[in-house]
């Protein structure tokens, strides 16, 4: 298979020596691509090509701005399968996962080129005659996109598209380890018509061209998905010039099975969130705290569930899940297990946690609620069963942990479900389907530590952070 060269793209130059080789962690031989490595001269660039352009991109009409969207996803609907196969090459994910996740790129360009026909403000009636109050939407500047790993295009596509819709320039920092799928997405959005400067793509470590981006005084908002640690440093920085932060930062995803549910259907509920993606989710299950009398039919049923979910190369047809992403997360995945072990949990697992990348489905069992596998998130196929007497003890372990972002519940039982929706500390809640997976027209974001619990992401309301209100007092002139 080729080898993809990725370049930095600053104003409508590609440039940068490649040198950063990614290798497919399902095939060692597999160099998926080699990228650019920048720096804080090469942020400095892409600051100055998007200084430069975004004055004219804002005075641009927001629908000629979501024509260009439009474009962009036609173009990379065109070339979705290469797409997919790229993305599966070096992030790992099935090719199925990987083909829904171009599609959720796609469908995102689409709806946010759509929502060019609707930014607006509001009319308000005057006490003055003749008067007219009305508020307009204006974008906030220059806004840098640092985005994760575990989903390589679908959520720079969520952060770009409505920035660029809403009239701001973008410079995007991908995971380094996935640029490949960044490129596509920029190309795409290139090839489709955006102007020179109102989006550059630079490449390199967090440390340094993340660091050089939330540092830089012409940046006015940062949108990040990344760690705890990452986010609230990035919080506290912008916070003192007061400059806009939207972080989204991780989970420990719990899913409730009480005693009316049927064991095999949260069995498989279980496994799609738990397994599905590697667990390299924020929105995975993390956690399956179970009600005593259906406890033992869903672990049956739950460790027959791992069976399906062997690890193999995700270009093979019939692998529901693929590779653990680079040899870090697989030792940090081994490091959770081996210390629940420690404790007095049971790991169950149908293969050999130690096989390099290849890591199969781990069930950890006789958990503790405080225990470390059930506070931290471990961002692979882990999934901690914890034993809750009733409903009432469900969601207080539920919210038991500095995380609030996704958390689901399977029951026959509506009013257990109503009051677990109304009563969970969470973003996202799920009844009867997996904690993974959102819809791209409802706001997403979590509480506590899983975000900064302001801004959310996609839908409509994602404009929001891209934007801010003006109001307009407008009087006539008096001809008298």
């Amino acid at each position: 298979m080729d080898t993809l060269e990725i370049r930095h793209l600053v104003g409508t130059t590609w440039e940068g020596d490649p040198a950063l080789e990614r290798i497919n962690p399902a095939r060692p031989d597999d160099v998926v691509t080699i990228s650019a490595v920048g720096d804080a001269k090469t942020v400095d660039r892409a600051l100055d090509a998007a200084d430069a352009a975004w004055q004219e991109w804002r005075a641009t009409p927001a629908p000629v701005r979501g024509e260009i969207l439009l474009r962009a996803a036609d173009l990379l609907e065109r070339r979705s399968d290469e797409v997919a196969v790229d993305l599966t090459r070096e992030e790992g994910k099935t090719l199925s996962e990987a083909t829904g996740e171009v599609r959720r790129a796609i469908a995102v360009l689409r709806f946010f080129g759509g929502e060019g026909w609707r930014i607006g403000g509001s009319t308000y009636p005057s006490s003055v005659g003749d008067g007219l109050i009305y508020t307009r939407r204006e974008p906030v500047g220059i806004v840098a996109a640092i985005t994760p790993w575990n989903f390589p295009i679908a959520i720079p596509a969520w952060k770009i598209a409505p920035a660029l819709v809403a009239g701001n320039a973008v410079v995007l920092k991908p995971a380094q380890i996935t640029a490949g799928s960044a490129w596509h997405l920029v190309s795409s959005l290139l090839e489709a018509g955006i102007p020179p400067g109102v989006l550059s793509l630079v490449n390199g470590p967090g440390s340094v061209v993340g660091n050089a981006l939330v540092g830089d005084p012409r940046v006015a908002a940062v949108t990040f998905t990344g760690s705890v640690a990452v986010g609230k440093a990035i919080f506290g920085r912008l916070a003192a010039r007061r400059a806009r932060t939207q972080l989204e930062m991780g989970g420990k995803n719990a899913l409730v099975v009480l005693d009316d549910a049927d064991p095999a259907t949260a069995a498989r509920i279980a496994a799609i969130g738990g397994f599905g993606l590697t667990g390299q989710a924020c929105t995975a299950t993390s956690r399956v705290i179970c009600t005593p009398k259906v406890k033992p039919a869903f672990l049956e049923a739950f460790v027959e569930e791992t069976g399906r979910y062997q690890p193999g190369d995700g270009l093979n047809a019939g692998v529901l899940m693929g590779p653990v992403v680079s040899q870090d997360q697989a030792s940090s995945n081994r490091s959770y297990v081996e210390a629940a072990r420690a404790v007095g949990s049971t790991p169950i697992t149908r293969g050999d946690i130690e096989s390099g990348l290849f890591q199969p489905p781990v069930i950890v069992t006789d958990v503790g609620v405080d225990d470390r596998i059930a506070q931290e998130e471990v961002f692979g196929p882990v999934v901690a069963v914890i034993e809750a007497a009733d409903l009432d003890e469900a969601l207080a372990f539920t919210d038991a942990t500095s995380y609030g972002l996704a958390a689901g519940i399977v029951t026959n039982d509506l009013r257990a479900a109503q009051r677990f929706a109304n009563e969970v500390q969470a973003g996202v809640v799920k009844v009867n389907e997996a904690t993974s997976g959102v819809a791209l027209n409802v706001p997403f974001g979590g509480v506590k530590d899983s975000s900064t619990n302001t801004f959310r992401e996609q839908g409509s309301g994602a404009i929001d952070f891209f934007t801010w209100s003006k109001s307009v007092y407008l009087t006539p002139p008096s001809w008298s």
